[in-house]
């Protein structure tokens, strides 16, 4: 595997090694061995899976306070635009993003480390994501950050009006707004 450091400090690109032949191809998604050497000693306690068509944006979102949750996020189907905002107190990128583009044919994979808020915007026609949490979901604790927030400014590659968004996400807090980790 490939670990590369963005420059949002603790956010990391992880490419794995496929193997090909004419059968299709193999890799290994997560070795622990690797991950703790590039990453750190993170425990993932949970694997999540969800499923969306072209236009589905995700997130911003974050858990608060000791729910707060680390994630390593990748694309089985489709591609997604994914996207980690720094909300650390004090970290020198508070604000900042980082978007990478996942998908099935690229296998790039992104840990998003605690106290950031995430998301993602489907970019094929459908996009199967998954990704592993260190912590639980805790609804109390639950909150977004608005996904086009000025401060922010997230340059999304399809149109406001072509995108899909749940209510919530639509409510989101402005960066103003949100109590930094």
């Amino acid at each position: 595997m490939n670990f590369i450091e963005t420059e949002i400090k603790g956010v990391w690109i992880v490419e794995p090694k496929r193997f090909g032949d004419a059968r299709g191809y193999f890799m290994e998604s997560f070795k622990l061995e690797e991950f703790r050497k590039h990453v750190g000693d993170i425990h993932f306690v949970q694997d999540n899976e969800s499923m969306s068509t072209r236009g589905v944006l995700r997130g911003l979102h974050f858990q608060k306070g000791e729910f707060s949750q680390a994630k390593l996020v990748r694309v089985s189907r489709g591609a997604v635009l994914d996207v980690a905002v720094d909300l650390r107190g004090g970290s020198p990128t508070y604000g900042k993003y980082v978007a990478v583009e996942l998908s099935q044919d690229n296998a790039r994979q992104l840990f998003i480390p605690r106290g950031m808020a995430h998301g993602f915007l489907v970019l094929s026609d459908e996009a199967q994501f998954q990704y592993k949490v260190d912590n639980v979901y805790a609804p109390q604790s639950e909150a977004t950050l608005r996904f086009d927030d000025e401060t922010v400014g997230v340059n999304w590659p399809i149109p406001r009006e072509e995108m899909l968004l749940s209510p919530k996400d639509l409510k989101g807090l402005s960066l103003g707004e949100v109590t930094p980790f």
